[in-house]
């Protein structure tokens, strides 16, 4: 998943009495067949299931790709038995038209909630998502739509800017430094769990080259007030109660480990 401003709220569906395509903003109509429609009311955008093959997706993108604001894809769970296409072939299918997915709300026991849009004019890349293109590009499965995206990231400096996911990611140098350089922000960042670590570290990956510095400046200040990118005060003061609790929990097995 790319960055991407997320919207509205995928739990409030009501169900439509028709085949998918009939409940879009202009109420025209289309039938594929294994699609359920439902209707977002406040977007206004679809939401249907996605079964056995990503063709009907393909086939919804070929036609609307430049016109709808968006869709909500309802993906089985690999728990549930449930023929379906997987997220990485989803995914697949809105790069080729130059759209993207959003984060994965659990619907019901059985399955996903994913939101697909077109990718918006400065939403920075992630490294899969450049490799998926570069392999999709080899295929000959990227359409004009698509295309286009790429080129003008590859013309502005997105393309080479991608940033990394959850398992490669690491601490840079400079943000090492200042850490070092601020005490209360180092021991608060080494307390952190893998997710929180990785919004602080996503966030400097995002900024422009212009503003590393700045942003590294912030995000110490951050650190050492006990907060992490977009956390609320409350879930600030959770977070930094576990980092704390982790790094005692570190301080006594180094101290059990000297003993032995």
């Amino acid at each position: 998943m790319d960055r991407v401003a997320q919207s509205g709220n995928p739990g409030h569906m009501a169900s439509a009495d028709s085949t998918w395509g009939v409940e879009t903003q202009d109420r025209h109509s289309t039938d594929i067949v294994g699609w359920n429609s439902f209707l977002h009311h406040s977007e206004a955008i679809q939401c249907a299931s996605l079964d056995a093959s990503a063709t009907d997706f393909e086939h919804f993108l070929e036609r609307e790709h430049s016109t709808s604001p968006g869709i909500y894809v309802k993906l089985a769970k690999k728990s549930s038995g449930i023929p379906s296409v997987s997220r990485d072939e989803a995914v697949e299918t809105a790069l080729c038209f130059g759209w993207i997915d959003g984060r994965a709300h659990a619907y019901d026991e059985d399955w996903w909630l994913v939101r697909y849009t077109p990718r918006r004019a400065k939403s920075i890349w992630s490294k899969k998502n450049v490799t998926t293109v570069e392999s999709l590009l080899n295929a000959g499965r990227m359409r004009p739509a698509g295309l286009a995206v790429v080129e003008a990231a590859q013309a502005d400096g997105r393309w080479a800017r991608a940033y990394d996911g959850p398992a490669t990611i690491t601490v840079p140098d400079d943000l090492a430094t200042a850490l070092t350089q601020t005490p209360a922000a180092s021991t608060f960042f080494e307390g952190l769990n893998r997710s929180d670590r990785y919004s602080v570290l996503v966030q400097l990956q995002w900024a422009a080259p212009q503003r590393r510095a700045k942003r590294i400046e912030t995000l110490v200040q951050m650190l050492a007030d006990g907060k992490t990118p977009g956390a609320s005060d409350k879930s600030a003061k959770t977070s930094k109660r576990k980092a704390v609790d982790r790094n005692h929990e570190k301080g006594g097995r180094r101290k059990t480990s000297k003993k032995t």
